[in-house]
């Protein structure tokens, strides 16, 4: 979605052409997200059947400028004015991986946390590396860059934070308390009561 949003508030701004849209998206994210032009073109396509695009005819050099419409430009106005919702259900990888790992008989958790908790402070300071080379700030493009890579840093110090509370968590429980056996219960079609459980105190807390 932030792709396919991007691209269409750089459009706001006046026609592009792909390669062109390549390059404002690199100049705002501090290249930080490279997209291929393959998958700007399947964003484009995707937006110009959603009507919220118009492709033009090529100029003397071939290049397709494609020009948002009325449609298009109320959509950015409306991402840009509401702020990011978080999914509800959680879908991070790391997070089910770990509960996997420790309700999952036999396996050392704290193994896994410790490989994780390497790699991930192997990469804060690979952006904190990256952030001191960077310098000063002189100009758009490099506050760009800054802003992502101020995200990124702070989401790996939390990771890292996440990974030593988890350890702390999991020491207060003996793995061989924790581990599931597969259950001979047949379950029932819908929703776990659980799911219901956190969805109403979700919808409680809004």
């Amino acid at each position: 979605m932030s792709v396919r949003l991007s691209l269409l508030a750089i459009l706001d701004q006046g026609p592009c052409y792909g390669y062109q849209l390549r390059h404002e998206f690199d100049r705002r994210t501090g290249s930080t997200w490279p997209l291929n032009v393959g998958q700007i073109y399947n964003t484009l396509e995707r937006l110009e059947r959603d009507g919220l695009v118009d492709r033009g005819e090529p100029d003397e050099q071939g290049h397709v400028y494609w020009q948002i419409t009325d449609t298009g430009s109320a959509e950015v106005a409306t991402w840009l004015s509401s702020p990011v919702v978080r999914t509800q259900a959680t879908r991070d990888e790391l997070a089910i991986k770990l509960a996997m790992a420790a309700t999952l008989p036999g396996i050392d958790v704290a193994a896994v946390i410790q490989a994780q908790r390497t790699a991930s402070l192997r990469q804060l300071q690979s952006l904190q590396r990256a952030k001191y080379a960077g310098g000063d700030v002189d100009g758009p493009e490099e506050l760009a860059w800054a802003l992502v890579v101020d995200s990124m840093i702070f989401a790996a110090e939390a990771e890292v934070r996440w990974l030593d509370h988890t350890e702390q968590r999991l020491a207060l429980h003996p793995q061989h308390t924790m581990g599931l056996e597969l259950t001979a219960e047949r379950p029932k079609r819908g929703r776990p009561a659980k799911a219901d459980a956190a969805l109403t105190g979700h919808e409680q807390l809004r």
